[in-house]
């Protein structure tokens, strides 16, 4: 049986480095790191988010500002909220959450936030700057899935890695992050999505299978090379009458079968989910640090 991936727990070993360095830079500057986040909505998944970033930024002492936004805005008025807030000395690194309204310009949006305050690494610069191997910020989950293999002792130099997604929040960066001619990186990367022929095949010749297609349980054990490295990217919900909510959390992967196959596997909830908001939490000390032209280990 696989071994479970612990998400919470690394989670929670970052946290504790950070809260350090949040105290260092605040004995050394007076200035406290600061994010802010922009909810446009009233969708219940980036409300829970949301939160849990609300509730990251208490535990590590960043001062944090949720700025909740009627659905009905224009992308002019968002934009200009937006440069709002990077005209702020108190706010360090600038959220906005997705999914945007439909009659909102996403891209003019992520691209108005300052370069310097991208915690999500979503603007086209600091993307650029990440494929060219020389990046400002990682874009947080796919940030996450890398410290997840390397803290869990799970080198990519050298595997085969294979994801299943290309969104450009995780399937793009990902593949950009493990291909680098780097450390805890140089891994040969294949990239697939709903329309790659043969995909079974792909997927069962990869030391580490990445799953991030947004389909419940779409990998399944044969799709699973004997001894391989599972990642579970997706987060889906699922109607479950036997809940008292009416659904249940799952993820890309058949975790049942799959972890019967895998040498290692993360689970939904608790694998790569709380490595997203403990990556963003490392950005915004980043940028704060950045910011005060502090050097990283001030």
């Amino acid at each position: 049986m696989a071994k479970i991936i612990d998400g919470k727990k690394i989670a929670a070993e970052i946290r504790g480095e950070l809260k350090s360095s949040v105290s260092a830079i605040k004995e050394k500057t007076g200035v406290v790191p600061g994010i802010a986040v922009l909810l446009i909505g009233d969708n219940p998944a980036s409300k829970v988010y949301v939160s849990m970033k609300e509730k990251a930024c208490k535990e590590l002492g960043i001062y944090s500002e949720k700025h909740l936004i009627d659905k009905t805005v224009t992308t002019e008025e968002l934009i200009k909220k937006i440069e709002e807030l990077n005209n702020s000395s108190k706010i360090h690194g600038v959220l906005v959450q997705l999914p945007l309204p439909d009659h909102v310009c996403e891209k003019d949006v992520l691209e108005a936030v300052s370069v310097d305050k991208d915690v999500d690494c979503f603007h086209p610069y600091n993307v650029g700057r990440m494929l060219i191997g020389n990046p400002a910020f990682l874009p947080c989950t796919p940030a996450g899935v890398q410290e997840l293999l390397v803290r869990s002792g799970i080198s990519p130099e050298g595997k085969n890695v294979v994801i299943i997604g290309r969104s450009n929040i995780v399937g793009k960066p990902l593949f950009s992050i493990l291909c680098q001619k780097a450390k805890n990186a140089n891994a040969t990367v294949s990239m697939c999505h709903s329309r790659t022929k043969n995909l079974h095949e792909i997927a069962s010749q990869a030391d580490i299978l990445i799953a991030a297609i947004g389909r419940p349980e779409f990998v399944k054990a044969g799709m699973v090379k004997p001894g391989a490295v599972v990642i579970d990217v997706g987060v889906n919900r699922v109607e479950d009458t036997s809940r008292e909510k009416g659904y249940r959390l799952t993820g890309d992967v058949d975790f049942e079968a799959v972890k019967e196959k895998a040498s290692a596997i993360t689970p939904v909830p608790g694998g790569v989910g709380p490595m997203t908001i403990a990556m963003l939490m490392k950005n915004t000390v980043a940028a704060c640090r950045r910011q005060l032209g502090m050097k990283e280990n001030d």
